[in-house]
């Protein structure tokens, strides 16, 4: 891209905002800059198809996440997905459900239902979204996504204090905008170890997040429609450049929103899972048409929150 750059100089069109941002100089433990990561992975077809794909499409998978949540995944389902991740080498993590968004109440139906629909509904919806945290302990997940400031707090809590392992990881999801540094910076000291920020941010504003914390940050370069259907793979370069380490995400526009999922979905399910990594490797052919010299993690980085087997 740099030679497009210097003609739009040329002509004096300068294009060069972005370009100034500083290099991040943080890194992934193992000294890399980015990793892959493939959304709403529902259920061990859906896994099966994303390992599949990725191993004919040579792209390097790195993590898998699910939306639907670990109750609605059968205890072989989940021991299933554990064995097989744990044979690659790979991260899952599981949702941790319900959230408002799917029970009773009439908040999350009224007309600020976005603003509480991720979050935990009263005091027996704490109680469920932690039982499903314990559950997926328990089958060899290591890994758990939160869209509520009190479940992650309450996660923190259960985790230092042995209920569930300490190296569990939470992911704060999307649905809980961080769309800001100081906002970060809170869920990290919460004990937030992956963070998704807003999908809407300009490079520069990742950047400013990225200079506030050390953690990860998980991007979406394609999010779903209801995500706002952003498709940004040509900024990848730049957002590796000023904000790693980074998880770079792959979701998909113009496809259907399948939560909750099961088997009456599987076939879409699995066609996604499918597009989604071949939409990881448009994403690395055009890092590597950009002359990026960023690296990526190798599969089975020692960090990755791997599943481990019962």
């Amino acid at each position: 891209m740099d030679p497009t750059r210097s003609f739009l100089r040329s002509i004096d069109l300068h294009v060069d905002d972005v370009a100034a941002l500083a290099d991040s100089t943080k890194r992934f433990p193992d000294g890399a800059s980015f990793r892959i990561e493939i959304p709403s992975t529902e259920g061990p077809r859906a896994l099966e198809a994303v390992l599949d794909e990725a191993a004919r499409r040579e792209v390097p998978v790195h993590r898998v996440s699910q939306g639907s949540g670990a109750f609605l995944l059968t205890d072989a389902e989940l021991d299933e997905m554990a064995r097989m991740a744990h044979d690659a080498q790979v991260e899952v993590s599981l949702f941790a459900r319900p959230t408002a968004s799917w029970g009773p109440g009439a908040s999350a139906r009224s007309d600020i239902g976005p603003a509480v629909a991720a979050a935990v509904h009263g005091a027996d919806g704490l109680v469920f979204a932690l039982d499903d945290i314990r559950r997926a302990a328990d089958h060899g997940f290591r890994s758990v996504l939160v869209t509520d400031v009190g479940l992650l707090d309450a996660f923190r809590e259960m985790r230092e204090r042995g209920v569930v392992p300490p190296d569990m990881q939470a992911k704060v999801s999307v649905m809980l905008p961080i769309a800001n540094p100081a906002a970060a910076r809170v869920l990290v000291r919460l004990g937030a170890n992956t963070l998704n920020v807003v999908t809407d941010l300009s490079i520069a504003d990742v950047a400013a997040i990225r200079a506030a914390v050390d953690v990860p940050i998980d991007f979406y370069i394609e999010a779903p429609d209801d995500a706002g259907g952003f498709v940004r793979l040509y900024e990848l370069p730049e957002l590796i450049r000023v904000a790693a380490p980074v998880y770079v995400k792959l979701g998909l526009r113009n496809a259907p929103n399948i939560y909750p999922a099961g088997t009456h979905l599987e076939a879409t399910a699995i066609a996604l899972s499918r597009e989604r990594v071949r939409r990881a490797r448009l994403a690395l052919e055009l890092l590597e048409r950009s002359g990026s010299t960023a690296e990526m993690s190798k599969p089975g980085a020692p960090d990755l929150a791997v599943p481990v087997p019962r």
